[in-house]
């Protein structure tokens, strides 16, 4: 998930710069909704952990997201064409991405 994310931010990052923001307002779709829900409860004890030194916790934390963020990839067109979604779908990811590469950059364990 980390690395596809990274792929969507990447490309979406060269047409403009993406922005750590979610608009809940926004949120359309059940799985980006549900998406959110969870990171709104889960990031903010992984940064706990991270903050406390427990990077190991964190990351077992932010693991949990697994099963809503593989339902948002499932559910969710990310570049839809309303701009105003696409950029609070990005920001979403973003976010995400954000936290999951705190402790490390995780792309580098794919290679």
């Amino acid at each position: 998930a980390n690395k596809r994310i990274g792929n969507i931010l990447k490309k979406a990052e060269a047409d403009e710069a993406v922005q750590a923001q979610v608009d809940g307002a926004l949120l359309q779709e059940p799985a980006e909704q549900s998406l959110y829900a969870a990171m709104q409860q889960t990031v903010p004890q992984a940064d706990a952990q991270f903050d406390a030194g427990d990077y190991t916790a964190s990351l077992q934390t932010l693991a949990r997201l697994r099963e809503p963020v593989d339902a948002f990839f499932d559910g969710v067109m990310v570049n839809a064409e309303d701009a105003a979604l696409r950029r609070n779908r990005q920001g979403l990811l973003k976010t995400l991405h954000l936290a999951m590469n705190r402790v490390a950059d995780l792309s580098r364990l794919a290679q």
